[in-house]
């Protein structure tokens, strides 16, 4: 690794290879297409359960973003269908049209293992062009994963750092997560979703937004190693889980590429953890139950999803 700038040292083709191969988790399990969501059996899910306390519930989803911005290139749609006057007799109904590209800065989803190749190869090696197609995927489909409830972990970088948020194209990486468990009380484990706040939306309600795919605070590559090694089932936060620009030559979302592509992990992308990161400060608790429903779209390569925290 070369010399460090705020999106952490430089990482050459060579080096990030050898990383993919060393958190690589192909063959692992014979469920393939659920990835390291096998990890989650339902022992984990009654323990998850079990953090349940007060019955605070949380939302993380962003609300549906019609707005066009620098963070928001294809705005998700939304428009009435009926207003009341389609079926003549009553009673009189009002329908509406949702729809979105939603892969991207502007609505929270969760990212399926088909969403991601790696020099051509889909997580567990399947070609990507044999397995998915204009009809959706053949392997790695969101409906593969179905409903994700486990225990949730929040790290909350600014409030470990005593600042308001990170700012866009700091790293996290391996120092500060393991920086983050010690301040938080609270340690990574085997099956776990865990989810980084890193101050986006409040930076964003405070300052505007801006382009998040050219700067943006996430996780180094150098953190890669020990989420793998914890075990993780998934992993998320307020961005996209990559730190931005990309420290890794000719690879414009590394960590997208070690969790997905070699690891199996599903991402939960863009969820606004603000309300669970005050919750989490007034309880002094940083683990909940976490519940991730995708819709159930055949071949899908994710889904929106809302979210939900349960403290």
């Amino acid at each position: 690794m070369s010399s460090a700038t705020s999106n952490g040292p430089a990482v050459s083709r060579r080096e990030f290879d050898a990383l993919f191969e060393r958190v690589r988790t192909w063959g692992r399990w014979a469920a393939a297409e659920r990835g390291a969501w096998n990890r989650v059996d339902a022992d984990r899910v009654r323990r998850a359960a079990a953090l349940v306390r007060s019955g605070t519930v949380v939302p993380l989803g962003r609300p549906w973003d019609t707005a066009a911005g620098p963070d928001n290139r294809r705005p998700a749609l939304h428009y009435m269908s009926d207003l009341g006057d389609v079926e003549p007799s009553e009673p009189s109904t009002h329908k509406d049209f949702v729809g979105a590209d939603f892969h991207g800065k502007g609505i929270t989803h969760l990212d399926a293992l088909s969403h991601v190749a790696y020099r051509g190869r889909l997580y567990g090696g399947g070609a990507a062009r044999e397995l998915v197609g204009a009809g959706g995927a053949r392997f790695g489909g969101v409906g593969a994963l179905g409903p994700l409830v486990t225990r949730g972990v929040l790290l909350d970088l600014p409030a470990v750092q005593g600042v308001t948020w990170l700012e866009p194209g700091q790293a996290v990486r391996a120092g500060d997560v393991a920086a983050a468990e010690e301040a938080l009380g609270v340690e990574i484990g085997e099956g776990d979703a865990v989810l980084l706040r890193t101050g986006r939306f409040r930076r964003r309600r405070e300052l505007g937004p801006w382009d998040a795919d050219a700067a943006c605070a996430g996780f180094h590559v150098d953190a890669v190693p020990l989420l793998a090694g914890r075990g993780i089932a998934l992993l998320g936060g307020d961005g996209d889980s990559d730190v931005r620009p990309s420290p890794v030559e000719g690879v414009h979302s590394p960590v997208h590429t070690l969790a997905v592509a070699a690891m199996g992990v599903p991402l939960l992308d863009n969820a606004d953890v603000e309300e669970l990161a005050a919750a989490c400060a007034d309880t002094d608790r940083y683990e909940f139950l976490l519940l991730v429903s995708p819709l159930n779209v055949p071949g899908g390569t994710g889904s929106p999803v809302n979210p939900v925290a349960v403290l």
